[in-house]
């Protein structure tokens, strides 16, 4: 499970502020900002890519989606109008679900469109990689 960048904040918050408690250990206390700040860094990184990302997924699903129409029909086109996160991670799910559907409709029986899909999620994996991505 990958935690939204609000669940990290509200988290940040609550280890800054026992880290002000007088009464905390000083090492506990580095390890604790230093944690902090690495994560920070991270959220930033995920807000600040994180609406492209989505757009270019859900622009390359949709392809997909169009050329595996002869399988399985491709969803209501939903205008993309709305960029916030939310907007953009709802419509991603929605175009994710409809990609399971044809996916599983063309594994076996046609290999080039089973392979482009393949493709588009390992693709979609590396653009959400991030500067502590282990791999």
């Amino acid at each position: 499970m990958i935690p939204s960048v609000p669940a990290v904040l509200v988290d940040l918050a609550g280890k800054v502020m026992a880290s002000a408690a007088p009464d905390m250990n000083p090492t506990d206390r580095a390890s604790t900002l230093g944690l902090s700040a690495l994560l920070m860094g991270l959220a930033a990184e995920g807000l600040d890519s994180a609406a492209h990302h989505l757009v270019m997924e859900n622009r390359a699903f949709r392809t997909l989606l169009a050329k595996g129409a002869a399988y399985a029909p491709p969803p209501v086109e939903h205008a993309e109008d709305d960029f916030r996160l939310s907007a953009l991670a709802a419509e991603n799910g929605r175009l994710r679900a409809a990609l399971i559907v044809l996916q599983t409709t063309v594994e076996g029986r046609d290999e080039p469109m089973n392979d482009a899909i393949w493709a588009e999620l390992l693709a979609s994996t590396e653009r959400r990689k991030t500067q502590g991505s282990a791999v």
